[in-house]
């Protein structure tokens, strides 16, 4: 007798287990099969759910990080040379060598230069076209240029995360 109350207990137990899985999964099945068929699908559903929204996360938490120095760049012609100003509210350690590799690259003096990388990341510089005949370039040659180093310094530090 405890036997067979048991095994019907059993069975109601399984029966509610398995509407509960009908009603989640949306199942239209009638089968028990069918019902675990469509669960399993759905749970694969749900799984690649998952990953496209981690995969979102890691996106975002990767464009937030780039955003987060907000790294301002200005440059003005001036009679013989450029004013350069690069300003962020963070630090930015090492984004200082590729400027100035930049300038380098640009055949630009630096005749005179104000930074500080303590708190935050101020470079002001007069940069003059060196005697090596670069008369052709604008400021818009250096602010493309300085825009790339950052942009390079920024995937740097982003692989080193």
């Amino acid at each position: 007798m405890k036997n067979m109350v048991s095994r019907e207990r059993n069975k109601a137990a399984s029966y509610r287990k398995l509407q509960m899985l009908h009603s989640i999964t949306n199942s239209h099945a009638h089968s028990k099969t069918t019902i675990i068929l469509d669960a399993t699908k759905y749970i694969e559903e749900l799984k690649q759910r998952v990953e496209r929204i981690n995969q979102h996360i890691a996106m975002a938490q990767n464009s937030t990080f780039q955003n987060s120095y907000h790294v301002q760049l200005r440059v003005e012609a001036q009679d013989k040379g450029f004013l350069i100003k690069v300003l962020s509210e963070r630090c930015c350690r090492g984004l200082l060598v590729f400027i100035l590799e930049t300038f380098e690259e640009l055949g630009l003096d630096v005749l005179q230069a104000r930074v500080s990388c303590s708190e935050c990341f101020h470079l002001e510089a007069v940069g003059v076209k060196d005697d090596q005949g670069l008369e052709f370039l604008d400021a818009q040659d250096v602010e493309r240029a300085v825009s790339q180093a950052i942009k390079n310094w920024s995937t740097q530090v982003n692989e080193q995360q």
